[in-house]
């Protein structure tokens, strides 16, 4: 077995993410699982960083904002008439907003109900702000192989969705809404 980081490898993290000024956003209490090789499992700049690499070199990689979960957009802040909302509804639940055409549009977070108004933001909570990865450790588990059960009658589970990310820190700037 190979002892670097290569394509199509399953690579568990264990790590921290800190903000510039050093505050902790996410403790990595859960380790992150992704098959490398460019499949988005995680920020592309951590996965460049991280290819190649012996398993267990610790390693730091920041990553600015448009690597990350973008810059924040101010024209996704919308002041929204309430009465479009259920009677139930407080600050910080989410929602996905299905634009005119039925398709899927973005998740937003409610900062605010006043006056019969509520303000949404479709930011990820996370937009404009400059991430530290610490990667105290990555393990490879193995070398995934599309179509090595092509013969079974069982088709082999995705070891990308075996051990879910955490979701404090969504893959790729996607977001999942809340319940």
């Amino acid at each position: 077995m190979q002892n670097e980081i290569v394509k199509n490898s399953v690579v568990t993290l264990q790590y921290t993410v800190r903000d510039p000024d050093g505050a902790v956003i996410d403790d990595g209490q859960h380790p992150l699982v992704y098959l490398h090789g460019g499949y988005d499992g995680i920020f592309p700049v951590l996965e460049e960083a991280l290819h190649g690499k012996k398993v267990g070199e610790k390693l730091q990689v920041k990553l600015q904002p448009e690597d990350a979960f973008g810059d924040y957009d101010e024209e996704l802040i919308l002041v929204e008439d309430a009465k479009l909302f259920p009677d139930n509804i407080e600050i910080g639940m989410s929602f996905e907003r299905v634009s005119e055409d039925g398709e899927e549009d973005l998740v937003y977070r409610i900062t605010d109900i006043a006056d019969g108004k509520v303000v949404v933001d479709g930011n990820h909570p996370l937009a404009g702000v400059a991430l530290v990865f610490d990667v105290r450790k990555a393990r490879r588990c193995a070398r995934w192989r599309a179509g090595w059960m092509r013969n079974s009658r069982r088709a082999p589970s995705s070891p990308a969705s075996a051990s879910p990310l955490p979701t404090s820190l969504p893959s790729a700037r996607s977001s999942s809404p809340a319940a």
